[in-house]
C-alpha cells in the first residue's frame, strides 16, 4: 500500500462556492464502508429536499489495499458532476472519504464545461477546508513487531 491520506473523523467538512448565481454546497465526510457512503449521502439530501441536484463521489479502500469508487451526477448531464468530484478525490490521493455537492440553480445554464470546473471547485473548495482544520491525515503502511 502506498502513502494516501484520509480525512479524520469528526464533524462533516463544509465549503461554499457561488457561480452565476448557483450555489455549490459540498460536503465531505470520513467513510469507511459503503453503507456509512450511502447513509451520509442520504443525510445530506435531507438536509436539503429542495435542492435540484446531490451529485456524489467516494473512495473507499479494502483490507487487502485495494481501492474502489463510485459516483453519480444525480441528473446532470453525464460525466459533469461525479466524474470530476472522483478525480478531485483521485489526485489528492484521498481513500475513505465521501464527497456530496448540493447545487441550487441560480437561474443561469453553466453548460457543461462549466459544471464541470463548478463541481471541481467546490470538491477543491472542500478539500482545503479540510487542509486548513487540519483534518486531512497520511495513512502509510506499518510493520508491527512485537
Amino acid at each position: 500500500m502506498a502513502l494516501s491520506y484520509g480525512v479524520s473523523s469528526g464533524a462533516t467538512i463544509t465549503a461554499e462556492v457561488e457561480i452565476k448565481r448557483s450555489q455549490f454546497l459540498c460536503y465531505l465526510q470520513r467513510t469507511e464502508t459503503e453503507q456509512e457512503a450511502r447513509d451520509f449521502i442520504a443525510e445530506v439530501r435531507h438536509l436539503h429536499p429542495a435542492a435540484r441536484h446531490h451529485c456524489t463521489a467516494f473512495r473507499l479502500e479494502e483490507d487487502t489495499g485495494e481501492v474502489w469508487e463510485r459516483s453519480s451526477d444525480d441528473g446532470e448531464p453525464s460525466g459533469t458532476a461525479g466524474s470530476p468530484m472522483l478525480a478531485v478525490l483521485r489526485g489528492e490521493e484521498l481513500v475513505n472519504v465521501c464527497a456530496v455537492v448540493v447545487r441550487y440553480f441560480g437561474g443561469v445554464l453553466l453548460g457543461t464545461g462549466g459544471l464541470v470546473r463548478a463541481y471541481t471547485d467546490a470538491v477543491v473548495a472542500g478539500v482545503a477546508a479540510a487542509r486548513n482544520d487540519g483534518r486531512v491525515v497520511s495513512r502509510r503502511p506499518v510493520e508491527l513487531w512485537s
